[in-house]
């Protein structure tokens, strides 16, 4: 059969109706330009250089640990407290009483005012305060069933079951990231573009490294403690354990807070995909042949992953999906033909006609993936996402010209039925006794103030006022008369042109679903793998899953250490 001819336009990003619709941020993927794999890069990229250089920790694991981290041209220290597991003050949340490791990470070298200053006021969280040079308060707990299990086997001088281990994949969960001004820690838009950590996320990316070498180097030294015979980990079982992540609901509240952030971060992953898909290849590209490499990776990794899926797509759902993109890419390898067709980009014709066929976890895993093909744009692309909060009224704008802005840019808003019995069912609110954010009934807390951002509602008032009002008259006199509107006059002004910052949902409805905005921040910007869900409300995974070690660092790592594979030993 002859293979067809076709043209095709050059590839577009895909419209913000449909990138930022809640379910398709919940199926985003890790790439490139997430947390996690980016900052991993930087430091291979940099060779920086991470050592312990106090580990005075006792055989029932109270004591003080210290690490150096070099990076090119600035020093950090991270400071950590070990103390024995509690089975009664031991939690996750911030009104916990204990946690088995609390630590800081610093600038500069850790000095004795830094450590004994660390170690005095931590404990105390809210009415405790950092010194000038901190940057990030943490806290984690051990996962006990693993890390005694773990423990004891390399105490017995064996390596632990890999069926053990990828059950949940960490020795360590990481409970709190605190940084950016909270409890006097530095604030992060201080540090600038030049400072080592100036990048979105980085401060908490590198503490959250090196809660993973500590679980690995404690597991070791409690082992070594209890036994003469005891062994080190294997290193291929050292980069596959990584630190645990627990998140709930407060993330749908940055989202809503950082639009800018958001939209940068989006917009850069959309013009990366682009540029992948606008590649011209032919058939024998080494391009094309990596890109299969990279799939089948993901693939090994989905088939073996051990994980129960609630809400989202299982693994052998995603496994299944991908081969068949494989498929269709060993026929361009083979004939230059794609699914019988010649084209210009080839890659472009693959996410065009697999976008409906595919889970969305699928199809989103094969657009990340098609990012590794271009790194230099899509490194250039994440240098250059910026996020300021700030947001401000352009006062002299007409109300006429405001107008056609939210008709142009927020259709999606004002077609939304806010009159619908369940349009404001659910209200958010904070718990008094765990002090984090709660989504419930408003029939079950009606004195709850709402914390949520009503976009849908808002948008609809303020349009509604506006149509009220002469248009030729400014923004500035409008809202003299309705100073209600201020906060969403400045939002809308300030995005104006920026497609991908607010998801298309009213959070109040029934319909929507928490974790799915959840899912956006851990998984597509954290980078978090192998997400599990509880009750729609909460996600737990596995940050650095596969990653080099600091030895790997200092030896010149070169490879994929994403989508690990278990470790044979």
């Amino acid at each position: 059969m002859t293979a067809t001819s076709e043209k095709m336009a050059i590839p577009q990003p895909r419209p913000a109706d449909e990138v930022m619709k809640t379910a398709r941020l919940a199926a985003i993927q890790p790439s490139r330009l997430s947390g996690t794999r980016a900052f991993m890069n930087k430091m291979i990229r940099e060779c920086w250089d991470i050592s312990n250089v106090l580990f005075d920790v006792d055989g029932n694991a109270e004591g003080t640990v210290i690490y150096s981290i070099k990076a090119p041209g600035q020093e950090f220290s991270f400071i950590g407290f070990s103390r024995p597991p509690s089975r009664t003050a031991r939690t996750g949340r911030i009104i916990g009483q204990a946690w088995d490791m609390m630590g800081t990470l610093i600038e500069g070298p850790a000095t004795e005012a830094e450590i004994e200053t660390a170690r005095r006021e931590i404990p105390k969280l809210y009415t405790g305060r950092a010194t000038a040079k901190t940057l990030i308060w943490c806290r984690s707990n051990r996962s006990m069933r693993v890390f005694d299990q773990t423990m004891a086997a390399l105490a017995d001088g064996r390596q632990p079951a890999v069926e053990d281990i990828a059950k949940v994949c960490y020795l360590m969960r990481n409970t709190g990231l605190d940084g950016n001004g909270t409890f006097g820690t530095r604030s992060f838009p201080s540090l600038g573009a030049s400072h080592a950590l100036g990048g979105v996320l980085q401060a908490q990316l590198l503490t959250a490294y090196l809660m993973r070498e500590f679980s690995c180097d404690l597991v070791e030294h409690l082992a070594a403690k209890a036994s003469d015979k005891a062994v080190k980990l294997d290193p291929q079982l050292r980069r596959y354990i990584g630190v645990g992540n627990g998140s709930a609901l407060g993330l749908i509240f940055f989202v809503h807070k950082h639009p800018r952030l958001i939209n940068a971060l989006v917009s850069a992953r959309e013009n990366a995909i682009v540029a992948a898909r606008g590649m011209k290849l032919e058939a024998g590209d080494a391009r094309a042949t990596t890109l299969v490499d990279l799939l089948r990776q993901a693939i090994a990794f989905r088939r073996q992953d051990r994980m129960v899926y609630e809400t989202f797509a299982s693994s052998v759902e995603v496994a299944d999906d991908l081969e068949k993109i494989v498929t269709a890419l060993e026929e361009f390898c083979r004939s230059g033909t794609v699914l019988g067709r010649n084209a210009d980009y080839p890659l472009d014709i693959l996410a065009s006609e697999f976008v409906d066929e595919l889970v969305p976890e699928a199809y989103e895993t094969f657009l990340s993936l098609l990012i590794e093909l271009v790194p230099e744009e899509a490194d250039r692309l994440l240098a250059a996402a910026h996020g300021p909060d700030e947001l401000s009224v352009s006062p002299a704008e007409a109300v006429e010209d405001l107008k056609a802005l939210v008709r142009d840019e927020y259709q999606w808003a004002l077609d939304t039925d806010m009159s619908a019995p369940d349009a404001y069912k659910y209200v958010w609110y904070k718990s008094e006794t765990a002090e984090e954010p709660r989504r419930g009934a408003r029939e079950e807390v009606p004195e709850a103030l709402d914390l949520g951002l009503d976009i849908c509602g808002s948008i609809q008032s303020l349009f509604s006022d506006l149509d009220e009002e002469d248009g030729a008259q400014s923004v500035a006199r409008f809202l003299m008369k309705h100073p209600e509107h201020r906060y969403m006059v400045a939002r809308i002004q300030s995005l104006r042109g920026q497609g991908y910052h607010t998801p298309r949902a009213n959070i109040n409805a029934e319909a929507f679903v928490p974790i799915d905005l959840v899912r956006l921040m851990n998984v597509g910007i954290h980078g978090i793998d192998k997400t599990r869900d509880f009750l729609s409300r909460n996600l737990r995974g596995v940050l650095y899953h596969g990653a080099p070690t600091p030895d790997d660092l200092r030896a010149g790592y070169s490879g994929t250490w994403y989508y690990p594979a278990e470790p044979v030993l």
